[in-house]
């Protein structure tokens, strides 16, 4: 497929760095800044701890923290060194990241200060080091040739370049297309948790792909607010702008919708890449209160003033994400519909894209000029797309994909690799979906029961159910999404709780303890914002399982 073009991931670092060395590259916004040959030069005593610490091509290397400059050397550190890297979520829990850092076999974690203030090394026993990122100092070291290299890591940069390191001196890794570049887990605990193997012609194919659509110049600024633990953020605010010579600054801090603001007014990116929920929340916070005028209504009526108007506001918004770029590019969730139509009545430039972990991530995208609304674009270029439909313009069916992006399959998981890799190579993304007869995909909802997070995070109802019902009376519940709200339904134990003497209101206050009790073992964003008690059990199919769809639209 992509092995007879012979193209290599790695050269486009590799190139990007020799051609911006003196540009600026990385910065942590209101922080430092580092030049392409600062990265370089980072990179290689990465490299020299790494080889001096016995670290072989391709060991696992895991990292887990806020963005950072620092996060962006580690991983480019780690790909170009030849070992796998492994992105861990900063939102996950504890136990999590001790899950995910044994089942991948990392030898090395990279955390972040916050990050580490949890976790216990104990919990993590395989690995040989842990090293804070902040300043790349070892917190953890279970092997004296890591301290070692660490202690004299100057001496031994300054002995392998005595003259001083240049542009010249860098020869990194060779990769090969179906190479093992990245292992991105999906979701959190062990039971669950689905470490996708992503290889080298995925990331190429990521990043061909944004070349061939993005167009953004050396020195082109950008601001990162998705966790680069997700490829979405990784792939599109990180490795393409890296590629292309651009300076990344990133929102060290929780990205709030005031400091993205004040982001956007500084830095000025010529790109915004963001999920659904930061659009909505600058366009309702800073644009529609000042159309509700009953001035305004009036105006936005009169044909010719209408247009007179659009263009004002449409410079509002405009200027709202600073002004310089050449489009929005909004994914990782579904759009709010009244905000998908505001935006297209003003003719913004903005286009929605699909994509999946398992594809690291695009699968659909058009550019904003002849994006379809309501749609997530078309296939994008070594990709197919079809959905398995009798009339796939009119009834929805399982949105399939295969090519160039796609996954070597699930790490030590060969049941869920055959059951979402089929034996044509077509993968089943779960997501159920209509095509145009352009190829314009429409998604329809999604077939596993997965919700999305505000910042488009994966939520798996399966998992914080698993957890509820282990909880005091819960005989058994479903989890589900309500105006971005998550809430519990629950079943309770009545036989139970009325032995013990508990009445109706007894029950319903302990359901509310059970739901405080459960959100301190959940990350931010998949936490329950209410528990709402049923009187019956659920309906259940043949199977036993619960009928989820009955209960989508519960009201509480």
């Amino acid at each position: 497929m992509c092995n007879a073009m012979g193209q290599s991931f790695i050269s486009y670092i590799t190139e990007s760095i020799k051609n911006n060395w003196d540009l600026d590259a990385l910065t942590d916004y209101k922080g430092a800044t580092l030049q392409y040959k600062d990265v370089a030069r980072k990179i290689e005593k990465l490299h020299i701890i790494f080889e001096a610490s016995g670290i072989r091509k391709g060991d696992k290397i895991a990292v887990c923290g806020r963005n950072s400059s620092h996060w962006g050397v580690t991983f480019l550190a780690t790909l170009t060194y030849g070992a796998v890297i492994v992105p861990i979520l900063h939102e996950f829990k504890a136990d999590n990241v001790h899950n995910i850092v044994n089942h991948s076999e990392a030898k090395l974690l990279f955390v972040g200060d916050q990050v580490w203030e949890n976790l216990n090394e104990a919990a993590m026993p395989l690995l040989e080091g842990i090293m804070l990122m902040t300043d790349f100092s070892i917190i953890v070291s279970r092997t004296e040739k890591l301290d070692y290299a660490r202690e004299h890591l100057n001496e031994m940069f300054g002995k392998k370049y005595p003259k001083n390191f240049r542009k010249e001196h860098i020869k990194y890794h060779e990769d090969q297309p179906e190479e093992l570049a990245v292992i991105n887990y999906t979701s959190g605990t062990t039971s669950y948790s689905k470490g996708v193997m992503l290889p080298y012609r995925s990331l190429w194919s990521n990043t061909d792909f944004a070349f061939g659509v993005l167009h953004l110049q050396r020195g082109d600024r950008v601001v990162s607010m998705l966790p680069m633990a997700h490829m979405y953020g990784l792939a599109f605010e990180f490795l393409y702008e890296f590629a292309a010579g651009c300076h990344i600054y990133y929102l060290t801090r929780m990205p709030s919708p005031k400091i993205i603001f004040q982001a956007f007014a500084e830095v000025k990116p010529r790109i915004v890449i963001a999920v659904p929920l930061i659009i909505e929340k600058i366009i309702k916070k800073n644009v529609l209160p000042k159309l509700e005028t009953p001035t305004m209504k009036l105006l936005l009526k009169v044909p010719f003033v209408n247009d007179k108007i659009r263009s004002t506001v449409r410079e509002q918004v405009v200027q709202a994400f600073g002004g310089e770029f050449l489009e929005v590019i909004v994914g990782g969730a579904a759009f709010n519909q009244e905000v998908e139509a505001f935006l297209k009545r003003i003719d913004f430039p903005f286009t929605v894209g699909y994509g999946m972990t398992e594809c690291g991530p695009i699968i659909c995208y058009e550019d904003w000029s002849r994006f379809k609304p309501g749609s997530c674009g078309k296939a994008v270029v070594r990709m197919e797309v079809r959905v398995d439909s009798p009339d796939p313009q009119n009834i929805p069916g399982e949105i399939l994909c295969r090519g160039a992006n796609v996954m070597l399959g699930y790490y030590k998981n060969p049941e869920a690799t055959a059951q979402a890799l089929d034996a044509d190579g077509w993968l089943h993304t779960g997501d159920l979906g209509l095509m145009d007869a352009e190829g314009n995909v429409t998604i329809k909802g999604r077939s596993k029961n997965m919700l999305l997070g505000p910042s488009g995070q994966n939520i798996y109802p399966e998992e914080i159910e698993d957890k509820l019902n282990n909880m005091p009376y819960v005989a058994e519940s479903i989890v589900v999404q309500q105006n971005e709200r998550l809430v519990g339904l629950v079943y309770p134990d009545f036989d139970d709780a009325f032995a013990h003497g508990l009445t109706i209101e007894d029950i319903e206050r302990v359901m509310e303890e059970n739901r405080v009790a459960l959100n301190a073992e959940l990350p931010a964003y998949s936490q329950l914002q209410k528990m709402k008690v049923y009187p019956e059990e659920f309906e259940k199919t043949p199977k036993k399982s619960i009928k989820r769809f009955l209960y989508q639209e519960a009201k509480g």
